[in-house]
């Protein structure tokens, strides 16, 4: 008999001390996230880090060490399409199959986007499975500098069971 599921379930595993990070930053933003990855740039370089397209380009240049003129090597990054091209709903999927730990989108809210509905659907994804998500330089540094950052955490996912099990009328 299949166990009747009631969580918005990702694979479950410890989530390791490792973290996976996603980068997001919408154009009148970007400049901020760099800032704030070359802020945190030893940080970061201990985690996997996943971007959407042009920002993930634009963090490969700022991970470059200053002094040395070369990436950090043991840097893991891994590059999506652009956002309006996909990339917010590739980030969506590695979030609803585990692949994420935390998400930094630096997003604008002044500013209409062509593709509003699939970054509100980034953003339901990282709710409904739990993901802390900072969309300002403020509540990215809370989550970086957080006792969780460097620890194992498994989050509690939101229970989805009413919705799993609810009655559809086909008549």
């Amino acid at each position: 008999m299949e166990k009747k599921k009631t969580k918005a379930e990702a694979p479950t595993r410890l989530k390791s001390q490792k973290k996976r990070i996603a980068l997001v930053a919408h154009d009148n933003r970007k400049k901020d996230l760099l800032e704030w990855i070359s802020w945190n740039r030893e940080t970061l370089s201990a985690h996997q880090l996943f971007c959407t397209g042009t920002t993930g380009r634009l963090v490969e240049q700022a991970l470059i060490n200053p002094e040395t003129g070369k990436t950090h090597r043991d840097i893991s990054l891994t590059k999506m399409k652009s956002g309006p091209l996909g990339g917010d709903q590739q980030m969506g999927a590695l979030i609803a199959e585990g692949g994420i730990d935390l998400m930094i989108f630096f997003w604008d809210p002044m500013q209409q986007q062509a593709h509003d509905v699939d970054v509100k659907a980034l953003l339901r994804i990282t709710v409904l499975y739990n993901i802390p998500t900072a969309c300002n330089r403020s509540t990215a540094d809370f989550l970086i500098s957080s006792r969780f950052f460097g620890r194992q955490y498994t989050p509690r996912p939101m229970d989805v069971g009413d919705y799993l099990n609810r009655s559809i009328d086909m008549d």
